[in-house]
């Protein structure tokens, strides 16, 4: 018998939005603004939202957490994003925890959750792209070799969002070599490093200069030894292991996407019914007018999505083709809306003072990464279709 799962499409997570629209009204956009010009990571943000334990929501409340599901923290990181603010300095706590929750053992949760729940340590790194691999992640060449009861890796990561910003990372690394697994995604494995020890002592940290202030870096492992208890779960498991947060990741970015769309379109509106251009409000003309109906309607159908997704994660339902299609359609219908409120404000929106270029170029990452359109359709197509491999 299939199970029945409830979605509720009204305003939920109330109690949730209406505190952190708070905390983002005290972090406005010079605020962002500043820190962009300068390259600098929002430490006062997340420490905000750590304070108030935002960022705990999904860590049980026998570790410190709320005890919350996929949902909420959705509404959190939805809500940050339609009050202008950015959660990409924060959000992979949120998913990268799944998987020492999921998969980790007693001793490790009882070690690191709660301390991660209450700020006292970060968990925001997340190493598992490489320069020559990208997206095909079963291909990595990372190595972590066992060496008494200590494993040395050896090999470097690319696109590791906040490792200078963080206490721990999450690495994926082979274990096996991948001629001798029976699999593509066997013979690799998930281990927790703590940053603190091993910066220095084999492992490198090299920031990336990009379009957007998104604190990433490539990470090199020069023959670094991590305790044999850094591994989480068994050996050899970890690809699995990494596609429950791989799924967690998609459906909170999608609603970063949905928050995202909502603030251009706010800002659009708000625009086209002020600017007034030969004698009436711009919105009054059908070429203001339509795109931004048509990138309203566009948003509401990604939300249905990511609402569904979030919901199958939830009851612990398979849910990779849900999660893949929440983020593409909730980051092509930002990107529509970022646009749409660009073209709306024609010239006005090159200048920073109105965030609207900030928020674009922001906005413009989520249509490739994690993972991109490209990939995610090339995996529904296989997947759900059941055409042949494109690639």
């Amino acid at each position: 018998m299939s199970q029945t799962i409830q979605v509720d499409i009204g305003e939920d997570y109330s109690f949730l939005r209406e505190p952190v629209r708070r905390i983002c009204e005290k972090f406005p956009g010079e605020y962002w603004r500043e820190l962009d010009g300068k390259q600098e990571y929002p430490h006062a943000f997340v420490d905000a939202l750590t304070e108030h334990e935002y960022l705990a929501v999904l860590i049980p409340e026998e570790y410190g957490g709320a005890g919350l599901p996929l949902r909420a923290a959705v509404a959190v990181l939805e809500t940050i994003h339609e009050c202008g603010c950015n959660a990409a300095a924060c959000h992979a706590q949120m998913y990268t925890m799944g998987t020492l929750l999921r998969h980790g053992n007693a001793e490790q949760k009882q070690r690191y959750l709660p301390r991660i729940a209450s700020g006292e340590l970060r968990l925001q790194a997340f190493a598992v792209t490489e320069p020559n691999t990208g997206s095909d992640t079963t291909q990595l060449t990372t190595r972590a070799t066992r060496d008494g009861d200590a494993y040395v890796i050896r090999g470097e990561k690319i696109w590791t969002s906040r490792a200078l910003q963080s206490d721990l990372m999450l690495l994926l690394a082979r274990t096996t070599a991948a001629d001798e697994v029976a699999k593509r995604s066997h013979g690799l494995s998930t281990f927790l490093i703590d940053i603190r020890e091993a910066r220095g002592k084999g492992l490198e940290i090299t920031p990336i200069e990009t379009m957007i202030n998104h604190s990433t870096t490539q990470v090199f492992f020069d023959d670094l030894r991590v305790p044999s208890d850094s591994l989480i779960g068994e050996e050899g498991n970890g690809f699995r292991y990494i596609l429950d947060g791989m799924n967690a990741e998609r459906i909170l970015l999608a609603g970063e996407a949905l928050g995202d769309a909502r603030w251009f379109l706010r800002k659009a509106v708000d625009y086209a019914n002020e600017r007034e251009v030969f004698g009436a409000p711009i919105g009054r003309n059908q070429g203001i007018q339509f795109p931004i109906a048509r990138s309203w309607a566009e948003t509401e159908a990604a939300d249905l999505m990511v609402r569904k997704a979030a919901a199958l994660f939830d009851h612990q339902q398979p849910c990779g083709a849900e999660a893949n299609t929440a983020k593409m359609l909730a980051s092509e219908a930002s990107w529509r809306a970022a646009d749409t409120c660009f073209q709306t404000y024609g010239g006005f929106a090159f200048a920073k003072e109105y965030d609207i270029e900030r928020k674009w170029r922001e906005t413009r990452l989520l249509r490739t990464a994690p993972i991109s359109t490209n990939l995610i359709l090339a995996y529904l197509g296989q997947h759900v279709l059941g055409m042949p491999r494109s690639y």
